[in-house]
């Protein structure tokens, strides 16, 4: 049986998924957290990927991005989890596959309910019982986005007037 094809949609944004091979975790350490953001930096580079907010939990990877092209979705994600399963397999000393399948991708309209998905990407920790103030947790976006923090990995999100008006939400 063949799986199902993406829904791809130019100029949209994409609410990415991608989990840990039987919910083990993929993150030990401060010290692989940080690796997978590095890798983020590169790999929005080559794909020219903007990102928009991201949670890293322990098992799995929230991610709001906008391809400059749906055709770089993939290659980004193929690249930036292959890179880290080549670094976390070479560290622990393991083979084999480090994700569960497929990441998952939902398109994205830009507007309020991009705002409200960079809100919830970044209140994972709160919602999973890790931390109670969305602040404290480390490895999401929330700081950079909300806290003027300093720019380091996120791109600005760029909303007009109309993305909102026209979709009904002013």
């Amino acid at each position: 049986m063949s799986r199902t094809s993406r829904t791809l949609i130019e100029y949209a944004c994409y609410h990415i998924i991608t989990r840990g091979n039987q919910q083990q975790k993929v993150f030990k350490n401060d010290t692989d957290y940080t690796r997978y953001l590095t890798t983020i930096r590169k790999a929005k580079k080559r794909y020219k990927i903007a990102l928009y907010a991201y949670c890293l939990m322990p098992n799995h990877v929230h991610l709001l991005v906008e391809p400059e092209s749906v055709a770089s979705l993939s290659g980004f994600m193929h690249w930036l989890n292959r890179g880290y399963t080549a670094y976390f397999n070479a560290k622990y000393q393991k083979v084999g596959h480090l994700w569960q399948g497929r990441f998952k991708s939902k398109p994205i309209v830009k507007g309020q309910y991009l705002i409200n998905c960079a809100e919830y990407i970044e209140a994972n920790p709160v919602r999973a019982n890790i931390t109670t103030d969305i602040s404290e947790y480390p490895w999401s976006s929330y700081k950079e986005r909300c806290l003027s923090a300093s720019k380091d990995i996120l791109d600005e999100i760029l909303i007009k007037d109309t993305d909102i008006k026209e979709r009904g939400h002013v």
